[in-house]
């Protein structure tokens, strides 16, 4: 394939910048779970975006942060890992924040040491005006000689097809790496759990939500068509499991008719949604869980 340009990008950014946003706006489809609280994502998930001149593959990574307990630490392990080998890395702000601590230690600690070209991207414009957004685009071109700078709205979508137009001028020749039409080479199984933890993002407050994993124990195909799918809530504490439960099941019987939804809207067919909630003291500090669940891993 002649002329063919392809590469790996991979988008980076504190927590809640609308990374996730941004990579579903690209891709055209709904593959990363998105919420309204910090670190959401949990895995470096690859998104695939082309046409019969380009295909460039996307990596979504967890926030950017100070790790906390042995899943942080492996977030942010996936992080690292996402930047070898890449061919450009898009830098995401939250335009309607200001320059920090925490952009500072991004731009210091990290983007100073890749060779590849580095994009900022400029979230959340459309709740900007010029007043407000020029003097943010000096404080950090002040910072690092970014390749190029691109003010955008994930949400909306406004500018994402200059993102678009500048980013396949940078990536270089290369092969198709995925069959065309291809948008995620994630498992079925990790999408579905991540719908699954997407509800509870939603739907729990305070401490519960970075207290929860979800893993599929079972899919089956029965028949007419419907897909069975077995799966797994666990929280760190009985009191967490209570609250997913709720008085009457009730909390559990909305996250599963939420789920259920995504999950029919994502693989186009009926869904049996199974949920059990189940407590497992200081998961999150568990590397033996961790690993077996595969909750950071992008293989």
């Amino acid at each position: 394939m002649s002329g063919f340009k392809s590469g790996f990008v991979t988008i980076i950014g504190r927590p809640n910048a609308g990374k996730s946003t941004l990579l579903n706006r690209l891709v055209g489809s709904k593959i990363a779970i998105v919420s309204e609280k910090p670190q959401t994502t949990r895995n470096s998930i690859r998104g695939i975006v082309g046409d019969e001149e380009f295909q460039a593959v996307f990596l979504d990574t967890p926030g950017v942060n100070r790790p906390r307990n042995k899943l942080e630490e492996r977030m942010m392990t996936a992080v690292s890992d996402s930047l070898d080998g890449c061919d450009i890395i898009l830098y995401l702000v939250d335009g309607s924040d200001t320059f920090g601590a925490g952009e500072e230690y991004i731009i210091e600690n990290i983007l100073k040491k890749q060779k590849c070209p580095v994009f900022l991207l400029v979230n959340k414009i459309d709740l900007l005006n010029a007043e407000q957004l020029l003097p943010l685009l000096a404080a950090y071109s002040q910072k690092f000689d970014f390749k190029e700078v691109i003010p955008l709205s994930g949400k909306s979508g406004d500018n994402t097809d200059e993102l678009m137009r500048v980013l396949k001028q940078y990536l270089p020749e290369g092969p198709q790496y995925y069959p065309p039409g291809m948008h995620c080479d994630m498992p079925e199984q990790f999408l579905l759990a991540e719908l699954i933890r997407e509800q509870v993002l939603r739907r729990t407050a305070q401490e519960v939500p970075h207290s929860v994993a979800v893993t599929i124990a079972a899919m089956e195909e029965r028949p007419g068509g419907k897909l069975y799918v077995d799966a797994n809530i666990y929280v760190e504490r009985d009191s967490q499991k209570g609250i997913i439960i709720g008085k009457g099941g009730k909390m559990l019987r909305e996250i599963g008719s939420g789920a259920r939804a995504e999950m029919e809207r994502l693989l186009s067919c009926p869904i049996y949604l199974d949920l059990h909630v189940r407590a497992k003291k200081d998961w999150r500090d568990n590397e033996s869980l961790l690993k077996n669940w595969d909750l950071t891993t992008d293989d």
